[in-house]
This record gives structure tokens, sequence and C-alpha cells, in this order.
């Protein structure tokens, strides 16, 4: 996970990743769902936790 997704609306996203909005908005909702996390900031938090979080 890179920390430069966390600030960036699924849109733009998608832009840098060639990816529909449509597509990031489901794969961040699953993520959202599988952590158990109520936003993107609980799932950012969990991750640099975990120690997924790169510096880029």
């Amino acid at each position: 996970m890179n920390r430069s997704w966390h600030p960036r609306s699924p849109g733009s996203i998608a832009d840098q990743l060639y990816l529909s909005a449509g597509t990031v908005k489901a794969h961040i909702s699953r993520i959202l769902t599988r952590t158990g996390c109520a936003n993107r900031v609980q799932a950012a938090v969990l991750a640099h936790d975990a120690g997924l979080l790169t510096d880029r």
C-alpha cells in the first residue's frame, strides 16, 4: 500500500492506475469491508500500524 492513495479521490487514483473510478471505489469498499474499517482514514491507520505503507 502506498501513502499517496489516501488523500486522493477515487477518480484521481483511477487515472494514475488506468482503471475506472468505479473499479477503484469497489476495491476501496472491499478493503473497508474486510478490515472492518468505517472509512479510508481508519484503513490507512490500520495499514500503517501493520507496517504496510511505503514512503513514496
